[in-house]
């Protein structure tokens, strides 16, 4: 039996209220092959929220003493909390020839790429997939915040604020997908996705040909 191949890391990021955990959501329902990597924070919960679930919730005394260990693949403070991202999980993943699927906004994104493209220690440094959910207007944009309900008029605004700092991030990302109806993001995440496994590149040791399918 053949060795798995390496996984992919699967980056997608978004201003907040960009709808990127409705195109996660979408993703890992589609490929049995793709696992979500749940990060740390020092926020507290919102309603409903699970420890484990959807974040792991950590003391900020906890947090700083994995930075210290490094046992983050990134981290960076966001409205005054943390945020970070296991590195184990995502290493144990990609050996076993899952996909790792990263939710996670600007600033952790460019610590990724620098972890995993630029000799920063990572086993996998061809293995980043980086797509940038761009909303077609701040207006939309805030019409989606004001509708969730959840956030304060301040908070809106800071919101809209930070969202046009990330957005001019865009160019940093491997592709870029303007923000419509949830059916044509999927539609674009899916083929981006189909587009990556189907590297030649990806398949150096391998005969694809030979293979029953690929895992998607």
């Amino acid at each position: 039996m053949n060795a798995p191949r390496t996984g992919l890391i699967i980056v997608v990021s978004a201003p907040s209220g960009g709808g990127k955990s409705s195109l996660c959501q979408r993703l890992l329902n589609w490929s049995p092959n793709l696992v979500y990597s749940v990060s740390c924070t020092t926020r507290t919960p919102r309603g409903g929220e699970q420890d484990g679930q959807d974040y792991f919730f950590l003391s900020r005394e906890e947090f700083e003493r994995r930075i210290a260990a490094n046992e983050f693949l990134e981290y960076a403070q966001y409205n005054g909390n943390y945020y970070g991202t296991p590195r184990g999980f995502v290493e144990e993943q990609l050996a076993a020839g899952r996909d790792a699927l990263l939710d996670i906004e600007v600033q952790g994104a460019s610590q990724v790429a620098k972890r995993v493209r630029s000799g920063g220690g990572f086993a996998y440094p061809d293995a980043l997939v980086m797509i940038f959910l761009m909303p077609p207007t701040l207006e939309l944009l805030e019409t989606r915040l004001r509708r969730r309900g959840t956030d304060t008029e301040e908070t809106i605004r800071k919101r809209l604020a930070l969202a046009q700092q990330e957005m001019a991030h865009w160019r940093e990302y491997d592709y870029v997908i303007v923000s419509g109806h949830l059916d044509d993001d999927f539609a674009q995440g899916k083929a981006i996705v189909i587009a990556e496994k189907c590297r030649s590149s990806r398949h150096a040791e391998d005969k694809p040909w030979q293979q029953n399918e690929l895992s998607f």
